[in-house]
């Protein structure tokens, strides 16, 4: 039995009650004591503070930032080349059928390039950009680095009590802070649909940082079964479930993550794998699309319903990839592709739960608005 990995906070969630479960190799909190409706609830209306120090931290170097940032460009289909200093950005490595081999936020750092990769996928990225990026650009795993991450309302002005210039920061800018002597890498970002900030530490300097932390009156930990109510509610994609090595970024309606300057006809068209793959499907549409759905009812239709365009009988039209209670929208919220011509808003469609068809209906998402500092 392959032995689990243990974050830099281990001793801490222990100390603060958590439910330990398996997860993407590591041992992490799912919940703690406060119980995952209200943190979930204590998210959207306070802050949240979760470790992701699971997930991959890796720098890219090379002898110029157009080096670095053309080199990573044959493996994401987005503009890397024209992000600016301090600025941060969504992406994905692709395969050569257009599919989703994982989803990351990269940020500029002078002349590097830091990449923040999924715990579940990390050995997969590393050996394919340790085989895709030539031999002058230097890849460093970040391994002596954790990861937290703040969200809710509050997270702004928790973090500018610790560093006033965290005030200035817009939604995706990042810069270095000094908190509570710690100098991290932050961000104004995260995974919740809320304003926050996710904050690289060194990993010997964590658990001070967040013990500092927890004990501001608006903060509390956040286990991973609020994170993943909180994502979904936001609408947001998590890997494994909502796109994977099968799934491509126009179905999965995250094509805007493909800026012009990349797309048939700009300055740096293609050259990332799958690319023709991925413009037929910009120009022709894809087969199926991601929506979201809402359940009639309270009972929530999870990852893996049959989707069906009537009460009985026809053919399979898609399925859930992800659902749950959603604590904000008091009710059943949910995911899942469905094929295109059923995918409007408003379309009535039934899932199948155990042998029983019960209603549901396309929906616009998010679930609830952003609260990104714009």
């Amino acid at each position: 039995m392959t032995r689990l990995k243990r974050t830099p906070l281990f001793d801490l969630h222990a100390e603060l009650g958590a439910k330990m479960v398996p997860f993407a190799g590591y041992e992490m909190p799912v919940q703690y004591p406060m119980g995952v409706m209200k943190e979930h609830l204590h998210t959207r209306g306070r802050a949240g503070l979760f470790d992701v120090s699971h997930m991959g931290q890796v720098l890219l170097s090379g002898p110029s930032w157009d080096a670095v940032a053309l080199a990573f460009e044959a493996l994401v289909p987005v503009d890397v080349l024209g992000l600016a200093d301090g600025r941060q950005r969504y992406g994905f490595f692709t395969n050569d059928a257009g599919g989703i081999e994982d989803d990351l936020m990269f940020s500029r750092r002078g002349d590097a390039l830091f990449v923040v990769i999924n715990a579940g996928c990390k050995d997969a990225d590393l050996a394919l950009m340790r085989a895709g990026l030539p031999d002058d650009i230097t890849l460093t795993e970040l391994s002596d680095r954790a990861l937290l991450a703040l969200q809710g309302p509050a997270a702004g002005s928790v973090i500018a009590s610790l560093d006033a210039r965290a005030a200035a920061m817009r939604f995706m800018d990042t810069c270095e802070l000094s908190l509570c002597g710690h100098t991290v890498w932050a961000s104004r970002s995260g995974y919740t649909g809320e304003d926050g900030f996710e904050i690289s530490v060194h990993a010997d300097e964590a658990v001070a940082l967040a013990q500092r932390l927890v004990e501001d009156a608006e903060v509390a930990p956040i286990g991973l079964g609020a994170r993943d109510s909180l994502r979904l509610e936001a609408g947001l994609c998590l890997y494994g479930n909502d796109i994977d090595a099968a799934t491509g970024p126009v179905g999965a309606g995250l094509s805007w993550a493909i800026q012009k300057v990349r797309r048939p006809g700009g300055a740096r068209a293609g050259g990332f794998p799958g690319s023709k793959a991925i413009f037929d499907e910009i120009a022709q549409g894809p087969a199926t699309k991601r929506v979201g759905l809402r359940p009639e009812g309270r009972a929530p239709m999870r990852q893996g319903v049959a989707l069906f365009a009537s009460a009985e009988g026809g053919a399979q039209i898609g399925s859930v990839t992800s659902g749950g209670f959603g604590p904000s929208v008091q009710g059943p919220v949910a995911m899942g592709y469905v094929d295109t011509d059923f995918a409007t808003t408003g379309t009535a469609l039934w899932g199948e739960v155990r042998s029983k068809r019960m209603g549901l209906k396309v929906v616009d998402l998010p679930f609830v608005p952003a609260g990104f500092k714009r």
